[in-house]
C-alpha cells in the first residue's frame, strides 16, 4: 500500500471515530486531538496519563499496512527511554492475526501491544486515575505548589488530608490532583481507592 493510501486510511479512521465525549474529559499527556473510538479506549488512555514511564501519547497515530488489511491502532506512546509503542485498547477487534500487526509495526520502528482487560480494569488504578483526571483542567497556583513541595521536603511524606491544609490559593482537592497528575508528588494508585490517609510523597524522595 502506498503512502497516499495509508494517509487516506488514517484520515478515515480519525474521521469515523466517535465524537461522543467519553468521561473524563481532561487529558494530561495527550499530544494532539483526544479522539476515542470507545469508552474502553478512553479508559486505557486514563492509565497512560498516570503512567510515570510515559512521556506522551496520541490517538490513532499511524496506518499499518498488514498486507490483507490496514490497521490503525488506538494510541501511539512515547516512553521516557525514547521507545515508541503502538497500543490498542482491550475491546479492539483486530482485522488480522496479531503477528502481522506486530511485524508491520516493527517495520515502522514501533513495538505493538494489545492491552488485556485485566490490565485496565483489575484493581483500583483506573478508578483513581479517573478521580484525578476529573480535575485535570483545573488551575494550580504557583504559591500552593511551592508550599506543598517545601512541606514535603521538610516532613518526607504527608497524608492527603494533611496536604489539603496547605492549599490557600487553589481549591485543595483540585490542587493536589494537579500535583499528582503533573508528577510533582506521588501516591500509590494500586493499593486502594485514594482516601484521607493515603500517603503523599514528593517525587524523588
Amino acid at each position: 500500500m502506498g503512502i497516499a493510501q495509508r494517509a487516506k486510511s488514517l484520515r478515515t479512521s480519525r474521521n469515523s471515530a466517535s465524537i461522543r465525549a467519553f468521561y473524563p474529559a481532561a487529558t494530561i499527556k495527550c499530544d494532539g486531538p483526544a479522539v476515542f473510538r470507545s469508552q474502553a479506549a478512553r479508559d486505557a488512555a486514563c492509565l497512560l496519563d498516570v503512567n510515570p514511564s510515559i512521556i506522551s501519547w496520541h490517538c490513532m497515530p499511524v496506518s499499518l499496512d498488514c498486507g490483507d488489511a490496514v490497521h490503525v491502532p488506538d494510541f501511539g506512546v512515547v516512553n521516557n527511554d525514547g521507545g515508541r509503542m503502538l497500543v490498542d485498547a482491550p475491546d479492539r477487534a483486530l482485522p488480522i492475526a496479531i503477528g502481522k500487526i506486530e511485524t508491520s509495526a516493527e517495520q515502522q520502528g514501533f513495538r505493538y501491544r494489545r492491552l488485556l482487560a485485566d490490565e485496565v480494569y483489575d484493581g483500583p488504578r483506573l478508578r483513581n486515575a479517573k478521580d484525578l483526571l476529573r480535575y485535570g483542567s483545573c488551575y494550580l497556583a504557583l504559591g500552593d505548589r511551592l508550599k506543598l513541595l517545601a512541606t514535603l521536603e521538610e516532613h518526607g511524606s504527608l497524608t492527603i488530608v494533611e496536604c489539603l491544609t496547605v492549599f490557600t490559593e487553589t481549591k485543595p482537592v483540585a490542587g493536589l490532583a494537579q500535583m499528582i497528575l503533573n508528577g510533582f508528588v506521588e501516591v500509590d494508585l494500586d493499593a486502594e481507592l485514594l482516601g484521607p490517609q493515603t500517603m503523599v510523597r514528593r517525587i524523588g524522595n
